[in-house]
């Protein structure tokens, strides 16, 4: 008997969802793009939210950032929910392999008392300030308009309690767990938090998304992360022994690094859409990123002393290099 194999090729009706095509034209897309673009509802709500009802669920007009197209505000590391899982278990692996080999050496223990002390009596109430980020970049997507914008900061509100739960565990591998309760009393009664501490409540009642986008992301987190990580713990403790401390905050320095991207993309490409965006988002930022100077002043005072004065005047510098290349007046 014989047996005639043929091959046929079948012709796809269509590479990819019609709401992709629009933007790509019909040809392959990848998974972010298919997950992203067109997903965003734009019409037949059923009601207008009872709690604001001079706005549509999913409206524009809450911010006074205007766009053409909202699908333009892409994130360049293509992250939907599959490729940020997998991203951050691989990072997850490397934290748990950075924590055992400071637990086997023994690397806390061999860091003199009162500078473990003062690594906890500065990094505890940062839990704080990571939990006021989760917060606002969940009003950001529920406040905000197209996926492109909104996905990726419901993204970031679950890595910023990554970040708040890590530096829980860092407290507890250093100390007893009234470490987090004095942090806590730190960050609601010490005067030295005081300032920082408004500045989060403050922004937890901005209804702007793309302001509140600027005022957390941009503006706090970019002098936040780069004082107390590279400064702080990279420069700082390090010198001084504290290398096991470095080691165990290696993903929120990374995370910070890596989301910055994401972040810078967006706000260039919302100022490039006109000047009146440009205008608006440069006086947001210039108006944030001085209370956020203000507010975390004596937090760079009391982790490093007089050289954390001048550590914060060099971020603020590095920070509006990074606001300029984006494209804001600075």
């Amino acid at each position: 008997m014989n047996i005639d194999l043929q091959a046929r090729e079948i012709q796809p009706l269509r590479h990819t969802f019609a709401r992709v095509a629009a933007y790509t034209g019909d040809k392959p897309a990848s998974r972010y793009l298919e997950a992203t673009l067109g997903a965003q509802p734009s019409a037949n709500f059923h009601y207008r939210p009872t709690w604001e009802p001079e706005f549509e669920l999913f409206d524009t007009r809450r911010t006074a950032v205007k766009m053409r197209d909202w699908d333009a505000l892409r994130d360049p590391r293509q992250f939907y929910y599959a490729t940020w899982t997998m991203a951050r278990a691989r990072q997850q692996d490397a934290m748990e392999a950075n924590y055992q080999f400071v637990d086997s050496r023994g690397l806390l223990g061999k860091m003199p008392d009162a500078l473990r002390a003062h690594a906890c009596d500065v990094l505890m109430p940062l839990r704080h300030v990571a939990w006021g980020g989760n917060m606002n970049n969940c009003t950001i997507c529920a406040r905000g308009y197209g996926t492109a914008f909104t996905a990726p900061a419901m993204l970031h509100a679950m890595d910023q309690l990554g970040v708040a739960q890590y530096i829980t565990r860092l407290g507890l591998a250093m100390d007893e767990p009234g470490v987090l309760e004095a942090g806590k009393n730190a960050w609601m009664q010490d005067a030295r938090w005081q300032v920082l501490r408004r500045y989060v409540e403050d922004t937890l009642v901005v209804k702007d998304p793309f302001e509140l986008f600027v005022a957390q992301n941009l503006s706090l987190d970019g002098l936040l992360y780069p004082l107390m990580l590279d400064r702080f713990v990279d420069d700082h403790l390090a010198l001084q022994g504290g290398t096991a401390v470095a080691m165990l905050t290696a993903f929120i320095a990374e995370w910070h690094e890596e989301s910055a991207r994401w972040i810078d993309a967006v706000i260039k490409v919302a100022a490039a859409e006109s000047d009146e965006n440009r205008r608006l988002i440069s006086g947001w930022y210039a108006t944030y990123t001085d209370q956020a100077q203000a507010a975390l002043a004596p937090v760079a005072e009391f982790a490093m002393g007089e050289p954390g004065v001048t550590a914060l005047r060099e971020v603020r510098e590095a920070l509006n290099a990074r606001a300029r290349k984006a494209g804001l007046d600075v």
